[in-house]
């Protein structure tokens, strides 16, 4: 009779990144890629945007801009969310040794797609609301909210539940998601600077990270014990 080994892995930092790492590597490496990929070329329309006024002339040049501006704000608002929400689910279930299928990342539109763009905006809201309090307060509320994606993608809650939950979760892991993201930026610098191709395997292990983190907080949450909730490690006779 065969019998199911699994590993702990408990809320960590270090823990997270090292497990990220490992995985991102194993079977599901291709559809990680391309993910990251298509996230960053998809991103180029809305962040490309740039207007310049000279001398405060509204030209036909201006006219021209301002639905263009408004076409990148639509873009940034009811587009690019659900496929960076989707990436989000598509690393998670990696994470957990669950298929990895690129069609989780359009997934939202179909499903979440309201709920998305409502935990999208009301997440901006709240940090840009905290960065106004004197900075702090929106790196605390940034910390807080990180796992409002995962919860909108993986426990299919509604906009405001997922804030709640996501608040209710990070109690206790604000440090270590606050570390995590300061380790990410010195992550991504290592990546340009050992290559330009570099920095695409950066950005992966740091979503490898973080859906590490969001799966062991929640099998954490569910149960005193957290063992099998990233997967089988391995088969034993």
């Amino acid at each position: 009779m065969e019998s199911l080994k699994y590993f702990e892995l408990r809320p960590s930092a270090g823990g997270s990144f090292s497990y990220g790492w490992r995985k991102m590597f194993e079977k599901s490496f291709l559809p990680l890629l391309v993910a990251v990929i298509i996230v960053g070329l998809l991103n180029g329309p809305g962040y490309g945007f740039k207007g310049e006024w000279h001398g405060g002339d509204f030209n036909g040049i201006g006219l021209l801009l301002v639905p263009l501006a408004l076409f990148a704000l639509a873009y940034g608002v009811l587009f690019i969310p659900i496929i960076k929400y989707g990436e989000k689910k598509l690393f998670l279930n990696a994470m957990r040794d669950e298929e990895a299928d690129l069609k989780v990342m359009f997934e939202g539109f179909k499903t979440q797609y309201l709920n998305i763009v409502l935990a999208n905006l009301i997440v901006v809201a709240l940090v840009i609301v905290g960065f106004f309090m004197l900075i702090v307060p929106g790196i605390i509320v940034a910390c807080r909210l990180a796992f409002v994606p995962y919860l909108v993608m993986d426990k299919e809650l509604d906009a405001m539940k997922a804030v709640e939950k996501s608040w209710q979760m990070t109690r206790g892991y604000g440090w270590t998601i606050f570390g995590m993201a300061i380790l990410s930026i010195f992550v991504f610098i290592a990546g340009l600077i050992v290559f330009f191709v570099g920095a695409i395997f950066s950005v992966m292990w740091i979503h490898a990270a973080f859906a590490t983190l969001y799966a062991s907080v929640a099998g954490e949450k569910e149960d005193e014990n957290p063992i099998p909730i990233l997967g089988v490690n391995e088969v034993e006779e």
